[in-house]
């Protein structure tokens, strides 16, 4: 479960002309948080870890807008001090979804070369260095990281490298 604020109150000084003052309401500390909280589901177990969360952050002025929610968790948020919740559908219990990690997509096949320079690369050498190592040409390296890149769908070293050892090309 995520906590995305939408919106948070602007300035004091842009306040009056974003909310024209009524005779007879009574306007928030400028100090006073207030946020609107966008959660896919409140499961059964979610509502108290949520407010906790909201304390921590100093947000006293909440609303939280939740596609699904467990009818217990309702109450426990409203309990634990929010201004309101707004759910498209409750139930009376709510177990939370599992969700499994998507496995990464298969890397371009790369040639050997293209291996023994995201090596190099991947021990913090420069492509002048590289090349004395491999007997190539900076420029060469240089070519073959641009082909890596074509390949690996980023320009950034670190990501080269990064990329490489979550899909096994480096150890």
């Amino acid at each position: 479960m995520t906590i995305e604020p939408l919106r948070r109150d602007l300035a004091p000084a842009r306040r009056p002309e974003l909310r024209p003052a009524v005779p007879g309401t009574r306007t928030p500390p400028p100090s006073a948080q207030q946020m609107c909280v966008v959660v896919t589901e409140v499961a059964d177990g979610d509502g108290a870890p949520l407010v906790r969360n909201l304390r921590r952050r100093g947000a006293p002025r909440v609303v939280v807008l939740t596609r699904r929610a467990s009818r217990p968790e309702l109450g426990i948020l409203l309990q634990g001090g929010l201004r309101g919740v707004v759910a498209g559908s409750t139930a009376p219990s709510l177990q939370r979804a599992a969700v499994a990690a998507a496995p990464p997509p298969p890397l371009p096949d790369l040639t050997a070369r293209e291996i023994s320079v995201l090596k190099l690369v991947a021990d913090g050498r420069t492509n002048r260095l590289i090349g004395e190592d491999l007997g190539l040409s900076a420029l060469t390296v240089k070519s073959h990281l641009a082909r890596i890149s074509r390949k690996l769908g980023t320009g950034d070293r670190a990501e080269l490298v990064a990329i490489s050892i979550r899909g096994g090309v480096l150890a």
